[in-house]
């Protein structure tokens, strides 16, 4: 079978954490978070983010952002997000359907929510008629491959606080955004007033399983039940456990997320001397985005499968991720090189 650079999620599941999971699977536990696994991944999460915080594991991204949203908002509020947001691109309108809320998309710069294209949606404060505003989604990394710096996050959260609103990360690719900055986890997160984390694995190595993380223990009154409801309590959680402790203890998720930005920092290299092709966006993280030649974008995908991002531009997403090699790499760019001529 060969590779693609489709989606991250596209990969395999890292052995160190399929070994995680065969060493748990011993005996019986206490289903449904009541068991040692689960306590000690909550533990190591405390550790790294405060003794405060608040961890509830989910199956899935959309479930962790479901859960994240649900817990923060009711149904007359709105949530703003970018254009391009998971949230609002890729769920479904499952956020919708499940918080009752509106999304509000504004247009990023970058990928990026700024506070000038927020601005104008904040508005209708207490007045009956009007969705409350309630929620600042970011991503983080972006769907467009860019990470924001403390001081964007800070100044979102300022604005959120600011309007007793919130601010929820989405950080399905947060790995490859700590290696991407040179930062802990909390350093861009609780540090900069990120109220909500969706904290992502299954990107960056694990099977399933992601967390959402709650810095401020009073928001949680009511999200066990809505976890339970929403579809997202695991009854073998301890496979979800067993996993963030072997992703978390001895920094796994930096090996894993600096090798797939080293290889899309490679794929960028090779590409950029290519004058057929124009890279779109700044390199951070593990995505490469490329406007190419069209004629040559289907051969392509026989071999290395990957999506159109804007059919009408011909622009292209070409993901990394902790399995890609850089004989992949250059064997694609051959095959790019050889199609163009």
């Amino acid at each position: 079978m060969f590779k693609g650079f489709a989606s991250d999620n596209n990969s395999g599941v890292h052995p160190a954490l399929l070994k995680a999971m065969e060493d748990a699977n011993q005996g019986h536990v206490v289903g449904y978070g009541n068991d040692p696994f689960t306590a000690k991944a909550i533990d190591i999460f405390k550790e790294k983010f405060g003794a405060a915080t608040e961890v509830f594991f989910v199956f899935n991204g959309t479930g962790a952002n479901v859960l994240s949203l649900s817990t923060l908002t009711q149904s007359f509020n709105s949530i703003i997000c970018a254009e391009t947001a998971h949230i609002q691109e890729d769920e479904c309108g499952a956020p919708e359907k499940f918080t009752g809320c509106k999304l509000i998309p504004v247009e990023p710069v970058n990928g990026k929510v700024t506070p000038e294209a927020i601005l104008p949606h904040l508005k209708g404060f207490d007045f009956e008629h009007h969705s409350q505003p309630k929620v600042i989604s970011i991503s983080q990394v972006t769907e467009m491959g860019t990470i924001y710096s403390p001081e964007e996050i800070k100044t979102l959260a300022d604005l959120a606080h600011k309007h007793d609103m919130y601010l929820h990360m989405d950080g399905a690719r947060i790995a490859n955004a700590a290696v991407a900055l040179d930062m802990d986890f909390r350093a861009f997160t609780i540090d900069c007033g990120v109220d909500v984390l969706s904290f992502g694995g299954t990107k960056n190595g694990m099977m399933m399983g992601e967390a959402v993380l709650f810095f401020n223990p009073e928001l949680t009154k009511q999200t066990k039940y809505l976890r339970k409801q929403s579809m997202q309590l695991y009854s073998k959680m301890r496979f979800v456990g067993a996993q963030f402790i072997a992703y978390l203890e001895n920094d796994l998720w930096k090996e894993t997320a600096s090798h797939s930005n080293k290889m899309a920092k490679l794929l960028e290299a090779e590409v950029a001397k290519i004058p057929q092709i124009k890279i779109t966006q700044p390199v951070s993280a593990n995505g490469v985005f490329a406007i190419v030649p069209k004629e040559i974008i289907e051969p392509l995908r026989e071999r290395f499968f990957f999506y159109t991002w804007d059919e009408i531009q011909s622009e292209v997403r070409w993901m990394t991720s902790f399995d890609t090699t850089e004989e992949e790499i250059y064997a694609f760019v051959e095959l790019i090189k050889e199609l163009l001529n």
